[in-house]
């Protein structure tokens, strides 16, 4: 069973397709996790990725503008945007912020010297009209966790002074998309939420 069969459970809504926008800076590691997380017998995405996990981590590109991966689990259809972090496509993110039911950010904790413009980009998301006055969950991945200079989730969680988010369900949790830590944890997180 794939992470994303877990997820159905947190909805607990009868509804046929659940969107779930992942975002983040370039290079954070979105399309790897929206690899592991998909389920391991998908070929219905628009990339059609069906690769070994060696070779889905080898062979990622950045993503130009936007990806949209489709496909099912047991019971619901999940659309994922997987949006381009590179600073000229960052403004296509909101066009998606209705459609938008959970939120998944993605953080490069080794990148000390992008953090700042991680935390502007979190903070144009949060305060625009689409998302400010909704209750979405947003799961974090500090991510790259395996690098030697990462820093924890701890301290990415202070440096994108998640402690104000008051009004949005959000966690934080350390990853290593290539190997797949972590996501599990953020995945039952998810499911918790209400």
């Amino acid at each position: 069973m794939g992470l994303f069969d877990k997820l159905a459970g947190w909805l607990g809504l009868k509804k046929k397709e659940v969107n779930v926008l992942c975002l983040g800076l370039d290079n954070s590691g979105k399309t790897t996790i929206i690899n592991q997380l998909k389920p391991t017998n998908s070929c219905l995405g628009e990339k059609n990725w069906c690769h070994l996990l060696q070779a889905q981590a080898q062979d990622i590109v950045p993503t130009i503008g936007f990806s949209i991966e489709k496909f099912k689990t047991s019971s619901l259809s999940f659309t994922v945007f997987d949006m381009s972090g590179q600073g000229r496509y960052r403004n296509l993110w909101e066009h998606y912020y209705k459609e938008g039911q959970a939120i998944i950010f993605v953080i490069d904790s080794s990148d000390k010297l992008r953090m700042v413009v991680a935390k502007e980009e979190l903070d144009t998301l949060l305060n625009h009209p689409d998302i400010k006055h909704r209750r979405i969950p947003i799961l974090f991945f500090a991510n790259k966790m395996d690098l030697r200079d990462a820093l924890s989730s701890v301290k990415v969680s202070q440096l994108l002074c998640l402690e104000n988010i008051k009004d949005k369900p959000w966690h934080i949790c350390a990853s290593n998309a290539v190997q797949g830590e972590g996501l599990q944890e953020g995945v039952d997180w998810l499911q918790g939420t209400d």
